[in-house]
């Protein structure tokens, strides 16, 4: 069975808004973009490289999607670039009508949760969501999250949208983590999921 992997920044105040640039994600007024540049060093990068390297596929909300969609296939140079091309790529979304343009994107279309777990049953690939913060909240409220990659960082915001929302509690094991030289803390929890 495929797990769904969660790989998100946040600050110390839960907020994941915008994480890479100053225009990402202006939504509700948001000043704050790119306030996680400052937290890069090679730590991070290492965090990134298994969603990059194995064969799962990468799920998407439509926002994220599009952001990922017009930014990298445009930057040869990053490392990032041919997984992210290579990889298949499920898109969730109510307003998109047609498979999505990028190389290997295909439409979730229909309830996502159900579309997500028949995706990851039996031999279903391992899924990995990056940002699509409103496709996670959805997800965590129907049990699917299996594991959390979240690179944590001192930082306090005090506005922008959260990774976590109001709903039910939710307990997490920590199975891993390490500090960054810029004191992001990397850390990985098991959900305890029972899908």
């Amino acid at each position: 069975m495929g797990r769904v992997i969660v790989v998100n920044h946040v600050t110390l105040d839960g907020v994941m808004q915008a994480p890479g640039h100053a225009d990402e994600d202006p939504r509700d007024g948001f000043e704050h973009g790119g306030w996680g540049q400052a937290g890069s060093d090679p730590a991070m990068m290492d965090a990134m490289a298994p969603a990059m390297a194995d064969e799962g596929a990468l799920l998407f909300g439509r926002v994220t999607f599009e952001r990922f969609a017009s930014y990298w296939p445009s930057q040869p140079d990053s490392p990032f670039t041919e997984p992210l091309t290579r990889k298949r790529k499920y898109v969730a979304s109510t307003t998109l009508t047609a498979d999505p343009a990028w190389s290997g994107s295909t439409l979730l279309r229909g309830d996502v949760p159900q579309a997500v777990r028949a995706l990851a049953a039996g031999d279903g690939p391992d899924l990995t969501i990056m940002g699509s913060g409103v496709l996670v909240r959805s997800l965590l409220a129907h049990d699917l999250i299996d594991t959390w990659i979240l690179m944590t960082h001192p930082l306090v915001l005090g506005s922008g949208r959260r990774l976590f929302g109001d709903g039910a509690p939710s307990a997490l094991r920590l199975t891993d983590s390490v500090t960054t030289s810029t004191g992001v803390i990397i850390a990985t929890y098991a959900s305890g999921s029972t899908r």
